[in-house]
């Protein structure tokens, strides 16, 4: 588990880790960090998320496709993107890049 904070903004890249495996059940999402051996379990939406982030992909990007996706206010959508985020993070499941080449 990482305890560092990083800071994502809408420009900041999300991407999966190469260090997990994940699999749909029955419409939501369950990943395996290789690393630590910890199971983690998304539910629909955070499966949307989580399909959204096979690739690089801007947090801005994410927030848009959910916006269209569910009805959800904006400042609500990306407060709870950040956090789902965060999360995924500490627990090694995506990187977060601040500075993309």
């Amino acid at each position: 588990m990482r305890n560092s904070k990083q800071v994502i903004e809408k420009d900041t890249v999300i991407v999966a880790s190469k260090e997990q495996i994940s699999s749909e059940v029955g419409g939501e999402s369950v990943i395996l960090n290789l690393q630590s051996g910890v199971y983690f379990g998304l539910n629909s939406v955070g499966l949307c998320v989580w399909n959204l982030i096979d690739q690089p992909t801007t947090f801005a990007d994410i927030g848009n496709a959910l916006l269209e996706k569910y009805d959800v206010k904006l400042e609500q959508c990306n407060h709870d993107l950040r956090n789902l985020l965060e999360e995924l993070h500490n627990q090694g499941l995506i990187e977060i890049m601040t500075n993309p080449v």
